[in-house]
C-alpha cells in the first residue's frame, strides 16, 4: 500500500507540473468541467472521463479545495475545515456539452491493479447548465458540486480493517468517531449517502417496499400459482427459448428488411382500411349464406363420399377418352384447313349475318310475323263462303286426266300402292282404261251414276239412324261437292 501511495504521489507532483507548464503557455480547452469530492486519492491526472461507457475527455488536474469548491489549496492548510477534492476534467467531443445541473459524476476502478475512472452523466436538457466560476484558480471551468459525485471504497481497505494493528487502529476511530459525530449524525449520514449514492437508493427502496407490502405478498402468492405449471413445463420453455434464440438470430440478420416494413405499414394499413369495411359488409350479408350452407354441410358431405365412386368409374371412362382422342389427333389435326376456310367463310358472313341479325330484330320488334300471319288469317276468313249449311271454303277445281270417276282403275292415277292395286292399274282393260292408255281423255261420269252415287250415300246415312234433316242437309253438300248431274 506504502509503494502504491508512493507512486501515486509522484505522478500527482509530475502531473501537477504538466498542468502548470500547460496552464502557463496556453489557454484551456473548450470545456472544462470543475468536479467536488469527498474523496480522490486513486484518480490521476490523464485517466478517463466516459459518459455511457464512451470516452469523452480526460483527467487534466487534481487539488484540494473547501465545501464550495471555490476556494484554494491554501483554504485548506489549516486541519478540520471541511476540505473537499477537486478533480478538474475536459470534454473534448462537444456533442456531450454543455453538462447540466443534474449531472452527476463517479470515481469507479476500470481494472484490478488500481486505475479508475470517471463516469459521468451530462445531464438533461430540461435541466439549466453548470454554473462557470468567474474568479479564482478555477476561472473559466464550470462547477459540479459535491452533492452531484461519488467516490468508491476499495475492496483493500475494506479488507485491511480485519488485520493487526489495523483492526485495533479501526476499533479505535470507531470509538472516537462516535464520540466526535454524537452531535453530527446527520452529516454523516449525508456523507455515507455521497460515498455510494445506491445506500440512498435503496432506503428509498426498503421505503416504497414497505408501502406495497400487502402487494408483493399477493404478488409472491401469485407468482407461486404461475410459476407451478411453468415448473411443469420447463422443457417446453427451454425448447421456446432456444427457438426464440434462432428466431431473433435469423430477425437481426434481416433487421434492415423488417424496419423497412414496419416503416410501410401505415401506408399498406391505410390501403387496407377501405377492403376491411367492404370486407365487413360481404360477412355481414354472407351471414345468412353461411347458415344455410351449415345446414347443407352433412348433405354436402355425403355427396362428396358418393362422388368417389363415381371419379373411381369416371376415371377409367377419361382414360379411353384420353386413348380415343390420341387416336383421333391425325384426323383433327387433318381438318385444320377445313376449320381454316371455315373461319374465312365465318369472318365474310359477319356482315351478312348482321344485317339478318338487324333484319330479325326489327321484324321480331315490330311485330311483322305476328302481323303477316294475321294477314293469312283474316284473309283466308274473309274469302270463305256462307250459306243456309254453314261456312265453306271455296276451292279453284283442278281439271285433269284422272279427275273422271271410274270404277276400275286408271293406270297412274290409283292411290293403291299394294302390289295387288299396281298389278291392277297395270292390267286395267276397262274402256275407260283403254281409252287413256290410247291418249284420249277419260269420260266424264254421267248425270245417271252421280245420282245413283248420291241416292246410295243418303240410304247408307238413313240406315245408320241419321234423321231426315241431317240428311237433307247431307245431300245438299254432296250436290254441291260432286254435282247434281246437271
Amino acid at each position: 500500500m506504502r509503494v502504491i501511495g508512493l507512486i501515486g504521489m509522484v505522478l500527482f507532483v509530475l502531473a501537477a507540473a504538466i498542468v502548470l507548464v500547460v496552464e502557463s503557455g496556453g489557454g484551456r480547452p473548450a470545456y472544462e468541467v470543475r468536479a467536488i469530492f469527498d474523496d480522490a486519492a486513486s484518480a490521476v491526472p490523464g485517466e478517463e472521463v466516459r459518459i455511457a461507457g464512451a470516452p469523452v475527455g480526460t483527467i487534466s488536474s487534481l487539488s484540494v479545495t473547501d465545501n464550495s469548491g471555490l476556494g484554494s489549496p491554501a483554504a485548506c492548510a489549516t486541519p478540520h475545515r471541511g476540505c473537499k477534492a477537486a478533480v478538474t476534467f475536459n470534454i473534448n467531443n462537444s456533442a456531450f456539452t454543455p453538462f447540466h445541473a443534474n449531472a452527476s459524476c463517479a470515481i469507479r476502478p476500470q481494472s484490478l491493479i488500481g486505475e479508475r475512472y470517471v463516469d459521468c452523466n451530462p445531464g438533461t436538457l430540461s435541466a439549466p447548465p453548470l454554473p462557470r466560476i468567474n474568479r479564482g484558480p478555477a476561472a473559466g471551468t464550470y462547477l459540479l458540486p459535491v452533492t452531484h459525485t461519488s467516490s468508491p471504497v476499495d475492496t483493500d481497505i475494506v479488507q485491511d480493517i480485519y488485520r493487526e494493528p489495523v483492526a485495533q487502529q479501526f476499533s479505535i476511530i470507531i470509538n472516537e468517531l462516535g464520540t466526535g459525530l454524537a452531535a453530527r449524525g446527520s452529516d454523516l449520514n449525508a456523507v455515507i449517502l455521497r460515498a455510494d449514492p445506491a445506500l440512498g437508493y435503496t432506503d428509498q427502496v426498503l421505503k416504497i417496499l414497505a408501502r406495497q407490502n400487502r402487494q408483493l405478498a399477493q404478488l409472491a402468492h401469485d407468482s407461486d400459482v404461475v410459476l407451478t405449471p411453468l415448473a411443469r413445463d420447463r422443457q417446453a420453455i427451454k425448447g421456446f427459448v432456444t427457438q426464440a434464440n434462432t428466431t431473433s438470430v435469423a430477425s437481426a440478420a434481416r433487421a434492415t428488411d423488417i424496419a423497412r416494413s414496419f416503416q410501410l405499414l401505415p401506408a399498406f394499413l391505410r390501403q387496407l382500411r377501405p377492403l376491411m369495411v367492404d370486407l365487413a359488409g360481404l360477412a355481414d350479408q354472407g351471414t345468412p349464406l353461411f347458415t344455410s350452407l351449415n345446414q347443407s354441410a352433412s348433405a354436402l358431405a355425403q355427396q362428396y363420399q358418393n362422388l368417389a365412386p363415381f371419379a373411381a368409374v369416371a376415371r377409367k371412362s377419361l382414360i379411353s377418352l384420353g386413348a380415343a382422342a390420341q387416336q383421333q389427333q391425325p384426323a383433327l389435326l387433318a381438318t385444320l384447313p377445313l376449320d381454316q376456310q371455315l373461319l374465312k367463310l365465318g369472318n365474310a358472313a359477319v356482315p351478312s349475318f348482321t344485317s339478318l341479325d338487324r333484319l330479325t330484330s326489327s321484324l321480331d320488334k315490330t311485330g311483322a310475323i305476328q302481323q303477316l300471319m294475321s294477314l293469312l288469317f283474316y284473309g283466308t276468313a274473309a274469302t270463305n263462303g256462307f250459306d243456309s249449311a254453314g261456312h265453306y271454303v271455296r276451292t279453284e277445281a283442278l281439271i285433269g286426266g284422272c279427275t273422271g270417276y271410274a270404277k276400275t282403275p286408271v293406270a297412274g292415277c290409283s292411290a293403291n300402292f299394294t302390289h295387288t292395286g299396281v298389278a291392277a292399274d297395270t292390267t286395267a282393260a276397262t274402256p275407260t282404261a283403254r281409252g287413256a292408255a290410247a291418249g284420249t281423255a277419260p269420260a266424264m261420269p254421267t248425270a245417271t251414276a252421280s245420282n245413283a252415287k248420291l241416292q246410295r250415300v243418303v240410304r247408307d246415312a238413313r240406315a245408320s239412324g241419321i234423321q231426315d234433316s241431317t240428311t237433307g242437309a247431307l245431300s245438299g253438300l254432296l250436290r254441291y261437292l260432286i254435282g247434281n248431274g246437271q
